[in-house]
């Protein structure tokens, strides 16, 4: 088989547009495939290549969530909206660093996010200030009781003590 005739087979430009996409970071099968198919390749040939790709160990969708959902929290973000986004890449798995993480600790990640953006001060007497950090910090994925803890701490407070969120 000449060097023509082996960039022509779809199989192997499968494989080696997924190895090479699978080689800069982790994928989902779904994304995975979505970015096959935008390169004009058969389902079948698509599938055929995930699968052999999962069995050999280079496509995991748990690791995928694993690694995604560790780097979301590096950049602020809570777990409801880390779920949603690993479930728009087709990831229906709660990964373990999200299960090791108490409703205390998404609280104190939304504090420390506040008092980065906002500063902690109390917002008892500034209603649409409390609003307006609430809202921020329910886009970023955390829930209405990690919110209303994380809103409930001013400077006075120990952020990171042993101080009961």
């Amino acid at each position: 088989m000449g060097k023509d005739s082996k960039h022509d087979d779809p199989e192997y430009k499968a494989r080696s547009v997924a190895l090479r996409l699978l080689a800069r970071r982790e994928h989902s099968r779904q994304e995975l495939a979505l970015k096959l198919r935008q390169r004009k390749l058969e389902q079948s040939v698509i599938d055929l290549v995930l699968d052999e790709y999962e069995e050999e160990g280079w496509l995991d969708d748990r690791r995928f969530a694993d690694v995604f959902s560790r780097q979301r929290i590096d950049a602020g973000y809570g777990p409801v909206r880390i779920m949603a986004e690993l479930q728009q890449r087709g990831v229906h798995v709660r990964p373990e660093c999200l299960e090791e993480k108490s409703d205390a600790d998404w609280a104190r990640v939304a504090a420390e996010l506040r008092e980065k953006r906002f500063g902690l001060y109390r917002l008892s007497d500034d209603l649409s200030e409390k609003l307006r950090q609430a809202r921020f910090l329910a886009r970023r994925g955390f829930s209405s009781a990690q919110v209303e803890r994380a809103l409930k701490l001013d400077s006075a407070d120990q952020l990171w003590g042993d101080h009961e969120l």
